[in-house]
């Protein structure tokens, strides 16, 4: 899956401008299930601290995943007496399936999370929404592996987090240090078309998230956290550590088979406009070049373990055309998936056809170079043969790497047709994000940038209704259409349970 050169679905990233408007710009969401201890606490100190600090409007809402205790209706006394507070109920468990659903519906540009024990400082809050606000980043995570970061937690936690964090680095080839922190943020736009590929409705949610996010080549900025362990977790640690292996497992095939559309998630190059305004500039040239001298090395050492072989029963020209029939083979496949990121077996045929075009054109060069050797000398060294053979490649190889660059991969945005890189574009909303009419096509929509950004002491006055129906935006499909402009999250009975999710 080719995921440098696609121009992607989301637009460049920019500043939010301040201002005055009605909706919140940072929605908090605090998932609980059963935690009729420690909810009030929570969330009066937390909407304590953004009054004192966040300089913008914001909201707090409380997630409910399905308790059975007296949660429900300390939430309902929150919202009640807190005006920036709502309550938000889900009839089924799992954090993941809550933030994906409170995160789908909210209006708000930064949405973010945090654990209800609040065990990581509020100090830095600001400093993770920061980046977001600002067009820095796309995704921000509180880290506790970093050096500045300041943890108070037992051996057996801490051996756990740094067992996981290497086996994610390990199979998943993952960056970021933290996966695990209860404290994470995100932009709205990201959010849209991030969260359908998502699978995850519990734990390995976040784990998923980041993976596919830094696979996508979106920016995470990872902020250090003074974090204290919870000593009343109710987290089981052996179903969740199972569970995150199996996700592992899950995420690292779908990554290796490119079954994943990462190339919508990316961005365009450069956020200055006169960048967005180049056209002539190679993008993943860098890349392609490093992929490509390493399997040309490989196929030039199996060329010649291949010509070696056939030397010793067939002449030289025979030899040569066989090795290189069959290291060409080899070779185009092996640029196909590495060099080029071209997955499945889509034009493969085609591809292979193209790549013995080329290779009857390195036939020429290196059979042209044995005839001249053949015809200066009568009896050449075999040692002679092979050093006028590896010269002859190397032009070959310069020669070969044009070719598959621009005629058997071409770049994708040079063959897509503009209407379709258009259309895959998910238009950014005046009203930070609100949902289009039903029947609005590509045609209609047009681009618009973000609202002014609320700012304090205009709080949020508007009370949470609740409603039969809450309608969320899906996003755009991969041609440009609208896959579906609302999803419904209709009432869940109270004996529709996901047994699957024991949480």
């Amino acid at each position: 899956m080719r995921t440098d050169s696609s121009p992607g679905t989301l637009p460049a990233r920019e500043h939010l401008p301040a201002g005055d408007a009605g909706t919140p710009v940072l929605d908090v969401v605090i998932p609980v299930y059963n935690e009729e201890k420690d909810l009030q606490p929570c969330v009066r100190r937390l909407h304590a601290h953004l009054t004192r600090t966040f300089p913008y409007a914001f909201r707090i809402t409380i997630a409910d995943n399905a308790s059975t205790d007296t949660t429900p209706l300390v939430a309902a006394r929150l919202e009640a007496e807190i005006p920036e507070v709502v309550n938000f109920r889900l009839e089924q468990k799992g954090r993941g399936r809550a933030l994906r659903t409170v995160w789908s519906a909210s209006e708000a540009p930064i949405l973010a999370y945090m654990d209800v024990d609040l065990s990581t400082d509020l100090n830095a809050l600001l400093p993770l929404v920061a980046p977001l606000i600002s067009g820095h980043s796309d995704l921000a995570i509180g880290s506790r592996l970093a050096r500045a970061s300041r943890v108070v937690r037992g051996p057996k936690r801490e051996f756990i987090s740094r067992a996981y964090n290497l086996i994610l680095r390990g199979s998943l080839q993952a960056r970021f240090s933290d996966a695990q922190c209860g404290f994470k943020a995100i932009r709205r736009d990201v959010a849209q078309v991030l969260l359908p590929l998502v699978e995850d409705t519990g734990w390995f949610f976040d784990t998923e998230m980041l993976v596919l996010a830094e696979r996508a080549g979106l920016r995470i900025h990872e902020v250090p956290v003074d974090w204290v362990d919870d000593p009343d977790s109710t987290v089981h640690i052996v179903k969740t550590a199972t569970d995150d292996l199996r996700g592992v497992w899950r995420v690292g095939r779908a990554l290796a088979g490119g079954s994943l559309p990462l190339d919508r998630l990316t961005r365009p190059f450069g956020d200055d406009p006169r960048d967005r305004e180049l056209t002539d500039v190679p993008k993943g040239l860098a890349r392609q070049l490093v992929g490509f001298c390493v399997v040309g090395g490989l196929s030039t050492l199996f060329y010649l373990l291949l010509y070696g072989v056939f030397r010793q029963f067939s002449g030289s020209q025979v030899a040569n055309a066989l090795a290189l029939l069959v290291s060409a083979v080899a070779n185009t496949a092996a640029n196909r998936r590495l060099t080029f990121g071209v997955r499945g077996r889509g034009g493969a045929v085609r591809h292979q056809a193209q790549g013995l075009v080329v290779f009857g054109i390195g036939l020429a060069l290196t059979s042209g170079s044995l005839a001249a050797l053949d015809a200066a000398s009568d009896s050449p060294a075999h040692s002679t043969e092979l050093a006028v053979l590896i010269a002859a490649n190397l032009a070959a190889t310069v020669l070969r790497f044009l070719l598959f660059r621009a005629w058997v991969f071409p770049d994708r945005e040079e063959t897509d047709a503009a209407p379709t890189v258009s259309a895959t574009r998910l238009p950014p909303s005046p009203a930070y994000g609100t949902t289009p009419p039903h029947g609005t096509t590509a045609a209609h929509r047009t681009t618009a940038p973000y609202a002014p950004l609320p700012q304090r002491p205009v709080p949020y006055q508007q009370p949470y209704q609740p409603h039969p129906t809450t309608q969320v935006r899906a996003g755009e499909a991969a041609d440009g259409s609208w896959r579906d402009a609302t999803v419904r999250l209709q009432p869940v009975r109270p004996h529709d349970t996901d047994p699957g999710d024991p949480r």
